[in-house]
């Protein structure tokens, strides 16, 4: 029982310093801190809001990209506005993003130089305890205490794990140390005290090209941030090892790389199906952000296998045209950001490979960001009666370099076993 009784003030004791030290870091912090507000400028409401932080003495404010992204994509239909602890409201302007890793800076006037948060020159250590600020749910600023758990391992963007809650209106807000040094921003939640964060150090490079690049539009930005995002993604996919897998009575690839993960499914449960049906599905686990209403930056792989009981090939060839119909982009987005596919079919019977194949290729260019594209591949085999095997693949926001000799090395990895 003395043990026991000794844990509990332990604990206790423990609880009490992690509040009396959050309290103090936020009293030390709070002038630095802002809700960010993105105002509708026809009925002057608020659309949406999120937290930010001053990170120099000249009115340089850090926040998301996905706080202020209304104003980037419609600057005549917002405006950005930011909030201080004193109750004090006052306009931003919109200075640099990076869209990959959802960050902008945004500046207000000042008269004089200001308090802000210092950037951690090292990464925490694993287990270390951290202070996320922001303001949840639109009811005032607060401090979150949690816990440093390295980098997610399925991310090709770098993000922390953070065990803490992150909830809505904290995006943008800092993640502090001990010494009040910013170590990541917070960006998303998955619930269950598990936040993510964007590392500091991509903050580190935008505050360096904002103050050593000269000025260029925010779409010219966005541009080159989504290509050489893709380039990257790109390169690697083609520089890491192709693996055959079987499905059914075909092959196909996999790809050894942490941040594409795959599942399966099959109703080889279901006795009384016309045609047995196996399912493998390869994506990435994350994508840009642009706007509510597009996405871009993925990559996804699909391949089914089909194989009929009993069927006249007729009947069967009806039933495997209705899969290849179901094919789609792998992202979202609108008249107003893409134009309408085009597509080039073709029968594909090349000497390297042996399965002969119906193919479509298609491609959707991006209104605002020249030379990126949407692609859609699918290619469906035609040498068998009885059997078919549907690959295809989208790519988001990519150039057409990359484009075509991805499609290369993915048709080049189907066969027949």
């Amino acid at each position: 029982m003395k043990g026991f009784i000794a844990l509990v003030f332990l604990c206790l004791s423990v609880n009490t310093y992690a509040a009396e030290q959050a309290e103090q870091i936020f009293k030390k912090l709070a002038p630095s801190l802002f809700q960010i507000r993105l105002i509708d400028n026809a009925s002057g409401e608020k659309s949406s809001i999120g937290s930010g932080f001053q990170i120099n003495g000249q009115g340089l404010i850090a926040t998301n990209y996905h706080v202020i992204s209304g104003f980037a994509r419609h600057p005549n239909k917002y405006r950005i506005e930011y909030l201080d602890n004193l109750g004090n409201k006052g306009a931003l302007t919109l200075k640099r993003v990076d869209v990959v890793n959802d960050l902008a800076l945004v500046k207000r006037e000042v008269g004089t130089d200001m308090p802000y948060f210092r950037l951690a020159n090292k990464v925490p250590d694993k287990g270390e305890e951290l202070f996320s600020l922001g303001n949840p749910h639109d009811l005032g600023m607060i401090v979150v205490p949690g816990t440093y758990n390295g980098l997610k391992k399925e991310s090709f963007n770098d993000k922390i794990h953070f065990t803490g809650s992150v909830n809505s209106g904290m995006s943008g807000g800092p993640v502090v140390n001990k010494n009040a040094e910013v170590v990541g921003i917070n960006v998303a939640t998955s619930g269950n005290q598990i936040g993510f964060l964007v590392p500091h150090d991509k903050l580190v490079a935008l505050y360096q090209a904002y103050q050593t690049t000269d000025d260029i539009s925010i779409d010219q930005q966005i541009s080159k941030q989504l290509s050489k995002n893709q380039q990257k993604l790109i390169d690697t996919m083609l520089s890491s090892e192709w693996q055959s897998k079987q499905l059914g009575q075909g092959l196909i690839p996999t790809v050894d790389v942490p941040f594409i993960r795959c599942w399966g499914d099959s109703n080889a449960d279901k006795p009384d199906a016309l045609i047995l049906t196996a399912v493998a599905h390869c994506a990435l686990d994350e994508n840009t952000y642009i706007s509510s209403k597009f996405f871009t930056g993925n990559l996804e792989m699909e391949f089914r296998y089909m194989q009929a009981k009993d069927l006249n090939a007729s009947k069967f060839y009806h039933l495997y045209e209705q899969q290849i119909r179901r094919a789609g982009p792998g992202n979202k987005a609108t008249k107003e950001d893409v134009s309408e596919y085009q597509c080039h079919h073709d029968i594909v019977s090349p000497s390297n490979r042996d399965i002969n194949s119906k193919t479509v290729f298609c491609t959707r260019a991006y209104k605002q960001f020249p030379q990126l594209f949407d692609v859609l591949y699918l290619s469906a085999s035609i040498d068998k009666n009885q059997q078919a095997l549907i690959s295809h693949f989208t790519i988001a926001g990519v150039e057409q370099t990359s484009a075509l000799a991805f499609t290369r090395k993915f048709m080049e990895s189907v066969s027949w076993k």
